[in-house]
């Protein structure tokens, strides 16, 4: 028992840092100087050492991949959370419902922000 609970933490430590890279990591496109991701856009100089970053457009697509990255990340978050107090308070042979919905809704917003991503990759550029 001990083994498949922590096995259980392991598990919502490591898709939280999935989680974090993916919304954190800086260059998802990269090519010819440029390179894009969720949050701005950068491009170097023909002599390679001067880079400009800027903000990534404010269209609607754009502000609704971020929102529901953060909102996954912050779903994963309470998970942990209340999966560490329902630990502590549960009876034994007590369910864990409310620490597993929280997880199905940050999959569930990281799905639909994925497939944001996936439908419509020229909205980005």
């Amino acid at each position: 028992m001990l083994l498949l609970l922590l096995g259980i933490i392991v598990l919502h430590v490591a898709v939280l840092v999935l989680l974090f890279v993916s919304t954190i990591v800086s260059q998802w496109m990269v090519g010819n100087g440029h390179a894009t991701d969720l949050w701005q856009n950068c491009s170097t100089s023909s002599l390679g050492s001067v880079q400009h970053c800027f903000t990534s457009s404010a269209n609607e697509w754009l502000q609704s991949v971020q929102a529901t990255m953060i909102l996954s990340i912050v779903f994963s978050v309470l998970s942990l959370f209340l999966f560490f107090c329902q630990l502590f308070t549960l009876t034994k042979g007590g369910r864990f419902y409310i620490t597993g919905v929280f997880q199905i809704l940050a999959g569930k917003s990281e799905m639909t922000e994925s497939m944001r991503g996936l439908g419509t990759p020229t909205a980005a550029r």
